[in-house]
């Protein structure tokens, strides 16, 4: 039986590959947010890697939710309110909370439809970059239903507040093209030359020391909820423990002989 979230590791990069064709690269059932899980804590602390990249097996990203699933009542979707309300704590939205706590650079590698989870987990992506043939939908309300693994806070602070309220409330889907205008994406290209651009952006952000990265990555997070004070006090914290790094001494060197 195949793994439901492949990881391969190529020197400080690895790229992780929602493997569930068969449901759409579904990412709520609860193998799969074990082993996303799995891999940010690993990853967390392995210091040897300093960039990953997530895209998805096949033609999609990932269509969020296993709507087949929904309609026959299976799995979480055939519990009473109170108990569903449980699973939703202990199952999708273990995925944001996992990635809030990942200290790595992360890529979204859109390699084609994000749908509805599917859109948000690339929203909660440090940057993301489209194939030609992505597309992106804040479905949920189309079937009824809202984003319940964060999207309503992953999703504005992508786009602003208004196109956030449009996608959310039409749930239409908005092509690769659109996706840029509106700064959804950092760019578009081709779909065959997605995974070398995804690759290319890692080896730029590779190069740097893995202490500075994740450091500088949990202040950008930070500041998107925390004040400019308590930032800059975390700054002045983190500051002494990046100049006191080999590996700044070792590019301080290099720049005074340069």
């Amino acid at each position: 039986m195949s793994a439901p979230l492949e990881i391969a590791t190529s020197a400080a990069t690895q790229v992780w590959t929602i493997n569930k064709p068969e449901v759409g690269n579904a990412i709520t059932d609860r193998e799969f947010i074990g082993a996303f899980e799995a891999a940010v804590d690993a990853v967390n602390a392995d210091t040897a890697i300093r960039a990953l990249i997530l895209t998805g097996h096949g033609k999609i990203f990932s269509a969020g939710g296993d709507v087949k699933e929904m309609a026959d009542r299976g799995g979480i979707f055939g519990l009473d309110a109170l108990d569903q309300r449980h699973a939703y704590i202990d199952g999708i939205q273990r995925i944001p909370r996992a990635l809030a706590r990942l200290e790595v650079p992360l890529i979204a590698a859109v390699n084609g439809p994000a749908i509805g989870a599917g859109c948000d987990l690339a929203m909660m992506c440090d940057i993301r970059i489209a194939s030609e043939r992505a597309s992106f939908a804040e479905s949920f309300v189309q079937l009824g239903l809202i984003p319940g693994d964060g999207g309503t806070w992953f999703l504005p602070r992508a786009v602003g507040y208004e196109r956030a309220a449009e996608m959310t409330f039409t749930g239409d889907r908005i092509d690769a093209a659109t996706a840029l205008q509106w700064g959804m994406v950092s760019r578009v290209v081709a779909h065959d030359d997605l995974l070398a651009q995804a690759h290319a952006l890692a080896e730029r952000i590779v190069k740097n020391p893995p202490h500075a990265l994740r450091m500088a990555k949990r202040l950008l997070r930070e500041s998107q909820t925390a004040s400019l004070d308590s930032t800059l006090g975390m700054a002045a914290a983190m500051q002494p423990l990046a100049h006191r790094d080999p590996e700044h001494e070792q590019r301080i060197s290099k720049w005074k002989t340069s």
